[in-house]
């Protein structure tokens, strides 16, 4: 078992992604362990509404980790409390945002520079709580080496955190440009912790690839798995049979199919239906604005549904939307598509 987690294959909690819905379809299709969308420590221990929705979870969503964020120990044990209480079995604390307005608050991957600060919040949170408590950051601020998240591992190991996960962009780089594995790699070979990859992970290949350039524990898959739950096992299966070679080429099982165009609706359909007993009729229409582009990247004509759907708050009129979008598609699709980022990654 890598470190804490069941499986070697991890959902990253994002912001306004991995609600309750989005957890229970990726479960369906393999997940084994799966992150809740990242949350201010500050609205958590005001009891925010919108915040203590965001953490909802159900028995069938175990294990389940959530993900903090905040500089102030004393706030982020108290947050780490709540999130105990609330049943989740793991806490994420969060290095790795990059938004402006949370650099600014000295939050997030703004830390990576305070490695003081890193280690009052580290101590006070794994003093508050008995479940394992894990860290998520950037590779550096603005130097791509790994020298800022080497330090801050070190830190989270003496602190007695049980995993950390490396994105490999620099805070300064956000969303843009590519990860560095390389950089994941000078972490984990430094330290015994284990140690997991993010950042630029869509299909099999790229977990071979970052594996060999990393030798990491496990991968933790970002906006890879939005619309495109069946990732989680093609990656449980590259991860399994990846080191079995012939002749300098992976030999598995069998290749991975793309779903097929009956899949994928039946997919997006059951999304939708999750999303309206979990989220309310309202909130399930405004959802399907992102969902819908997340299942149609890549796809001929998605700009018509994705234009439909965005003037509608009608369930009925969606669902047919989706009905006749698939039906009209050919059946020899490319595989899922990465869809743009719409919000962050945690």
């Amino acid at each position: 078992m890598p470190g804490p987690f069941p499986s070697p294959i991890v959902q990253a909690p994002m912001v306004a992604c991995t609600d309750l819905p989005f957890r229970l379809i990726a479960r369906e299709h393999g997940l084994s362990f799966a992150f809740a969308e990242m949350v201010s420590a500050q609205a958590l221990v005001r009891r925010n509404p919108k915040t203590l929705k965001t953490l909802q979870t159900c028995p069938e969503d175990h294990p389940v980790g959530a993900q903090i964020l905040g500089r102030e120990p004393a706030m982020m044990a108290e947050a780490a409390r709540i999130i105990e209480e609330l049943g989740f079995d793991l806490l994420d604390i969060n290095l790795g945002c990059p938004v402006r307005k949370v650099i600014a608050n000295g939050e997030g991957a703004a830390m990576l520079g305070n490695p003081r600060a890193a280690e009052s919040v580290f101590s006070a949170v794994r003093r508050a709580v008995t479940i394992p408590v894990t860290v998520k950051m950037r590779s550096g601020i603005d130097d791509a080496g790994g020298s800022q998240a080497l330090a801050i591992v070190r830190i989270a190991r003496d602190c007695g955190l049980s995993a950390a996960t490396i994105h490999g962009r620099t805070q300064k780089q956000g969303y843009a440009g590519a990860a560095d594995w390389r950089a994941i790699g000078r972490v984990k070979s430094a330290v015994s912790l284990p140690v997991f990859g993010n950042g630029d992970l869509s299909q099999d290949s790229d977990l071979a690839a970052l594996r060999a350039l990393s030798g990491v524990d496990g991968v933790m898959v970002g906006r890879g798995a939005l619309g495109n739950p069946w990732i989680y096992r093609q990656l449980e299966r590259a991860w399994k049979y990846g080191d079995t070679l012939q002749q300098g080429v992976p030999v598995f099982p069998a290749p991975p199919v793309p779903p097929t165009v009956q899949e994928r609706l039946k997919a997006l359909l059951k999304h939708f239906d999750l999303e309206i007993e979990w989220q309310g009729g309202r909130q399930a229409a405004l959802h399907m604005r992102r969902t819908v582009v997340w299942y149609t990247a890549g796809l001929p004509g998605n700009k018509a549904i994705r234009s439909g759907v965005c003037r509608t708050m009608d369930l009925g009129l969606i669902r047919r939307m989706i009905e006749d979008f698939f039906a009209a598609l050919p059946l020899d699709l490319p595989p899922p598509a990465v869809p743009l980022l719409l919000a962050g990654e945690g």
